[in-house]
């Protein structure tokens, strides 16, 4: 599988299935999604009741396949651990990297269809007010504890590296 830009000029290869696919609600992916809405061209990246869509993978099947040339870091705040990153050929949010993690969070747009489907809402109590959490999956108001539950057993798998994703 790929996730692929708008345009196609940055592709990324991904190596099976994500291992979890999330709606999140959390103030900073709801902010950087809207800043990225912004730029010219882009795609939407958060959802209508401000939730912004994830499938997400191990670090080590994950690999920068072309355009890596393109992609932009960018962080909230100068020392934040997490990154989300875009490709500038055509403004498309691409992922969000918790640096220190194992793990790649992609947003779900740039996967063929059928992307898989959310599975879980996380950090619903962010959600903004007067909105509806989709009715048909689990919500928590933080982090679901079978994500983290997946999360501790995939980085076992990969006795417990941390792959960098360099581009």
């Amino acid at each position: 599988m790929e996730a692929v830009c708008r345009c196609g000029e940055t592709t990324i290869e991904l190596t099976g299935k994500p291992f979890e696919s999330a709606i999140c609600y959390c103030e900073s992916c709801r902010t950087a999604g809207h800043g990225f809405e912004q730029d010219r061209d882009a795609p939407q990246t958060v959802r209508a009741d401000g939730g912004v869509e994830y499938c997400i993978y191990r670090k080590d099947r994950v690999k920068i396949a072309r355009g890596g040339q393109h992609l932009r870091d960018y962080r909230l705040k100068p020392d934040s651990p997490t990154r989300r990153v875009v490709a500038s050929c055509c403004n498309s949010p691409m992922f969000a990297d918790y640096t220190p993690g194992h793990w790649l969070s992609l947003y779900r747009g740039r996967l063929p269809e059928p992307a898989p489907e959310p599975r879980v809402c996380v950090m619903a109590k962010d959600r903004l007010e007067g909105t509806e959490l989709p009715k048909d999956i689990p919500a928590y108001d933080s982090f679901a504890p079978r994500l983290m539950i997946k999360l501790l057993v995939t980085w076992a798998a990969m006795g417990f590296r941390r792959p960098k994703i360099t581009f």
